[in-house]
């Protein structure tokens, strides 16, 4: 992408109307660095000196950014959409209307996956309602000899799992299938070592409540599990037991209230070393459970 040059002084005045015109300067900053290639360090630099001569290269016309800062204002647009990216971890991940826009909070039930599995990477593995893949492609790098499964029940979704995995997984042993849950992987069952899924569990009363940068842009069917939020963690926990291998482990997200329920329910279903992990504010947001080595399928 050709770049053109631009006074920082012309940069800074840019970014000043904008925020007059409302929103957030963290918000309008991500869309320079991930809109127009001015990272924030770049622009940190540029404010300490805000009379300086410098000139930046810009990726991205001012007036087409303008536009973009305008339909995130007026119509509450995710940036992720508008410039149709969003780093996650250490990728930099297409994202759509097709797919929930990958959460910071999701890297963490990846990195409980990588820890559990630390001393030998599962032979055998699937992300359940996989999104974007962001999941997929972070297991397919972190386990390039295991065997991936992802999952989900929208094709528009699974269309943009696979351009994510071809992109930043190129070699991936991840096979993608369209259906509820564990249903596509029935021929599989009894081998999945690691399960991850991050399900639908926002309250439906709830829905009317949330930010309507998500509640007006982002699938419905990938954030509402029911009436108590509940109902895809139950579908996941009624096969758990019999999809899992011999050990075999499910992790789980879930809303910031759910915890105690959920591990209730995954111990109800069977499952067994039953623990809970927090996020990044120390609210209890994640369940793993395991299959019982006893167990008959």
């Amino acid at each position: 992408m050709a770049s053109q040059l631009l006074a920082s002084t012309d940069l800074l005045n840019w970014r000043r109307h904008q925020l007059q015109r409302g929103g957030r300067a963290a918000d309008l900053d991500w869309l320079l660095d991930l809109g127009a290639g001015v990272s924030r360090s770049v622009l940190q630099r540029l404010l300490l000196d805000p009379e300086g001569e410098e000139t930046v290269p810009v990726q991205k016309s001012l007036s087409k950014l303008e536009k973009l800062w305008l339909r995130h204002l007026e119509y509450s647009q995710p940036l992720q959409h508008l410039v149709g990216v969003c780093p996650w971890r250490d990728l930099l991940l297409e994202v759509s209307h097709a797919a929930l826009i990958p959460r910071q909070e999701t890297e963490i039930l990846v990195d409980l996956a990588l820890a559990h599995a630390v001393k030998r990477p599962p032979r055998c593995w699937a992300d359940l309602g996989t999104g974007s893949g962001a999941i997929a492609v972070s297991l397919c790098r972190a386990w390039p000899h295991s065997e991936g499964h992802a999952v989900d029940l929208s094709s528009g979704a699974l269309s943009l799992a696979k351009r994510n995995l071809q992109a930043l997984a190129p070699q991936h042993k991840c096979r993608i299938h369209r259906g509820s849950w564990w249903t596509p992987l029935r021929p599989s069952w009894g081998q999945i070592e690691m399960v991850i899924s991050n399900p639908p569990y926002i309250p439906q009363p709830l829905m009317s409540g949330l930010d309507p940068v998500v509640r007006d842009h982002e699938p419905h069917i990938a954030l509402v599990g029911g009436e108590d939020g509940l109902d895809a963690i139950r579908s996941l926990l009624a096969d758990a037991p019999r999809a899992l291998a011999p050990n075999g482990v499910l992790l789980l997200e879930h809303h910031y209230d759910q915890s105690e329920r959920v591990r209730n329910l995954m111990l109800a279903s069977g499952l067994v070393n039953v623990t809970a992990a927090s996020d990044l504010e120390g609210v209890l947001r994640f369940a793993l459970g395991q299959r019982d080595s006893r167990s008959v399928p």
